[in-house]
This record gives structure tokens, C-alpha cells and sequence, in this order.
């Protein structure tokens, strides 16, 4: 069972100490609204390139700058308890940013997860990916499922 960690201190020391255990970290991030087929074959896809899959996930206002008004629709804590209750979820954790580039330069993990919606070339962090010497990996299905699209199909606020 996944753990949430809350406090950035904390959480670079564990990736610290992973590290120094030579155990090699994965860190992939998202919304994670409605969790959904999609979300696992990427979050299962994504601990598989490592030890420890740490999941970032925006909270509720960086939510609402990306996505719109009305979401998110689950709240970020109840999000986070999903999301460690997945086996192959080892930490959580709630970011406030609209990306992960604080997070890669913070924790310089070995792996940044995205999912196919990206490539190599268009991951948002990639640059500073490099920067860190995180490797990038592209993840999961071929983003046939999204939460937006779950929404519309029951009429409710999409979004992007």
C-alpha cells in the first residue's frame, strides 16, 4: 500500500536514501481525477522502470488553473488515498505547481514517467529533466482514455 508523503523534506530524504541504497526512483504526475483503465496501464507501465513509483499529483487549485472551472471533481487528499491504495503505487504526494520541474530538481529521480500523450520531445520538464540527469519514459496506452473525455460522455464539465 501506497504511502502519502506531504512534506518536501521528508520526501528528499527518502529519495536520498533510496538512492544511496541503489535503488533507483520513478516519478510520474498528473491530475488523477477519475482514476480510470488508462491511469493504471500508465502507472503500472511506470513502476515497472524502477524500485519506488512516487505519484505527484496536483492539488485542487493547480488542478483548477489546468483544467478549468468545476474540476477537479474529486479532491486532491481523496485523489492521494486512491491512489495509495494501488499496489503498484509506492508514495504520493501533492504538488501546488503546474509541473514537476521543481519536483525533478528537488528529488533528481531516475525516471520521469509521462504518458503517451507526450513525447520525448514534448514532455513539459524535459529540459530540466536533463538537467538533473533523470531519464524520461513514455508510459501506458496510446491515451485512448481521459478523464475529460469521461465527463463529457456523462454530461458533465469536460474541460481540456
Amino acid at each position: 500500500m501506497g504511502e502519502l508523503i506531504r512534506d518536501r523534506d521528508a520526501l528528499r530524504a527518502r529519495a536520498v536514501a533510496l538512492r544511496a541504497d541503489g535503488r533507483r526512483l520513478v516519478l510520474t504526475n498528473g491530475a488523477f481525477e477519475l482514476l480510470h483503465v488508462g491511469h493504471v496501464r500508465s502507472l503500472k507501465e511506470a513502476r515497472a522502470q524502477g524500485d519506488v513509483l512516487l505519484v505527484a499529483i496536483n492539488d485542487d487549485a493547480s488542478v483548477r488553473r489546468l483544467k478549468g472551472e468545476g474540476r477537479p471533481i474529486v479532491p486532491a487528499l481523496e485523489r492521494a488515498e486512491v491512489l495509495c491504495a494501488l499496489g503498484c503505487v509506492d508514495w504520493v504526494h501533492i504538488f501546488p505547481e503546474d509541473d514537476v520541474a521543481a519536483l525533478l530538481r528537488l528529488l533528481e529521480p531516475d525516471v520521469h514517467a509521462k504518458g503517451r500523450d507526450y513525447s520525448e520531445e514534448t514532455v513539459p520538464e524535459r529540459e530540466v529533466a536533463r538537467e538533473v540527469g533523470t531519464r524520461v519514459a513514455i508510459v501506458g496506452d496510446s491515451k485512448d482514455h481521459s478523464t475529460s473525455e469521461l465527463l463529457r460522455r456523462l454530461g458533465g464539465a469536460g474541460g481540456p
